[in-house]
């Protein structure tokens, strides 16, 4: 039975943009599905069951903000966010909402590919360190062979970004992980100095697993040097 290709759904409210997105991405392989506004992005991510999702901002009935946090009600699908918007405060708003990335309007077909495939090896379980199958530290649990995380016995469900660069601090628990070493070893090449998809995975993972979010007690800042977990219980 042949492999089934990896399926993207591209939403957007511009059909040239759909339609160049879409022959750029059978061209090398991939299987697309395409809604034209964030409603039906909502519900094309609940029933195509896709791989990831690009998802463009300024749509009508929805846009991609509401869509992106609606999707992750449900589902953590990485999502990649189109937009015409370069102001800062647009592209964390994006982070915030549950994105993963994000390409900002105008863009070459080969940008956009290459985040794909970024995003996309993201999904991938990375290999747990010799002898380290799990990471425990009070509440929380990571379990590296399974790509789970627990607080306090329940399961937290996090996108593929946020487990690894939660997964990346559990094997440096004790030492400080700066933001340029985070982003090479979860988001890869060519992210150098987009420190703040860091900050947002970073927030959005204090969300999920501190109590209370504000006071953070398992990742700790490290003024001026990045971030860091204590080491592992005995």
């Amino acid at each position: 039975m042949a492999e089934r290709k990896v399926r993207v759904l591209v939403v957007d409210d511009e059909p040239r943009y759909v339609r160049a997105i879409q022959v750029n991405l059978e061209a090398r392989g991939y299987e697309t599905v395409t809604g034209k506004d964030g409603t039906a992005a909502v519900a094309l991510a609940a029933s195509a069951q896709p791989d990831l999702i690009i998802l463009d901002v300024r749509m009508p009935q929805m846009n991609g903000w509401e869509a992106c946090q609606r999707i992750r009600e449900f589902s953590q699908v990485p999502i990649i966010l189109l937009t015409a918007l370069t102001e800062t405060a647009d592209k964390v708003k994006g982070l915030d909402a549950g994105a993963d990335d994000y390409v900002t309007k105008p863009f070459s077909s080969e940008e956009l590919l290459a985040r794909v495939r970024a995003v996309l090896r993201r999904k991938v379980v990375p290999e747990a360190s010799a002898g380290q199958t799990s990471f425990r530290l009070g509440p929380l649990q990571v379990d590296f062979a399974a790509q789970r995380v627990f607080m306090d016995d329940h399961e937290m469900a996090l996108t593929p970004t946020e487990y690894r660069v939660l997964a990346e601090l559990a094997r440096e628990a004790g030492k400080v992980v700066t933001p340029e070493q985070l982003l090479l070893k979860v988001w890869g090449e060519g992210y150098a100095g987009e420190t703040q998809l860091v900050w947002q995975a970073v927030h959005r993972l204090r969300h999920k697993l501190e109590r209370p979010p504000g006071a953070p007690q398992l990742i700790q800042n490290r003024p001026g040097l990045g971030y860091c977990l204590a080491p592992p219980e005995a």
